[in-house]
């Protein structure tokens, strides 16, 4: 079963915040929301958000500064998603606010007071580029998540702390989910082994994996 799509509102004007929120659920959307800017940073650090929108004028802090961390997150052990599709809505419409936005790494840009029609059609098409974008090496299977290039896993957006041949066995399996491997093929692709002998090894691994 496909998980909905989870989406994150970071506006600090309650009406607006609720307003939105309410819509999107109504549309099948899975809503995260923050009120400011640090609030939203611990949401994308420990929830899986697949596309955020923003407002710029934030309690704490710009909006923009959310724009250029996630932006600048990538690397290994990065806990956002450089990735992540972004809107910015804004009462601060003018050329030069949306000029530092796009620069900051906005993929779209939506004035207040903005029609929610308008915004829900933005909305599709940024998920719809994602989704047809190169997944850059991540693997999912259902709740499961796992970055090669980081070496981290997540179930359910919870990190899960492995050993590096239990990392390789789960992204062994992981590269082809519905496939039946044999214990051989197993032993001599993760560990090396050109014969199987008399070996738990992979027993031992596998029975932690399921933990």
């Amino acid at each position: 079963m496909t998980e909905p799509t989870a989406i994150l509102v970071v506006e600090d004007d309650e009406p607006t915040r609720t307003f939105l929120a309410d819509n999107l659920t109504a549309d099948g959307y899975d809503l995260l929301v923050a009120a400011t800017l640090s609030e939203a940073l611990r949401t994308l650090e420990y929830h899986r958000v697949d596309l955020a929108v923003v407002d710029l004028g934030l309690p704490d802090g710009s909006g923009l500064e959310l724009l250029r961390k996630v932006r600048e997150s990538g690397g290994v052990g990065a806990r956002l998603d450089e990735r992540l599709p972004l809107i910015v809505l804004s009462g601060r419409a003018g050329e030069t606010d949306r000029v530092r936005g796009f620069e900051r790494g906005a993929d779209d840009f939506l004035s207040k007071p903005f029609s929610y029609g308008e915004l829900r059609l933005r909305v599709a098409a940024l998920l719809r580029r994602a989704r047809e974008r190169p997944s850059g090496g991540r693997l999912r299977v259902g709740a499961l998540e796992l970055d090669p290039v980081a070496r981290e896993v997540r179930l359910h957006a919870a990190r899960v702390v492995l050993s590096q041949k239990e990392f390789a066995l789960l992204r062994q399996l992981a590269t082809e989910p519905t496939r039946v491997f044999t214990k051989a093929e197993l032993l001599r692709d993760v560990w090396g082994f050109r014969a199987m002998g008399a070996t738990r090894t992979l027993d031992s691994h596998a029975c932690r994996l399921r933990q």
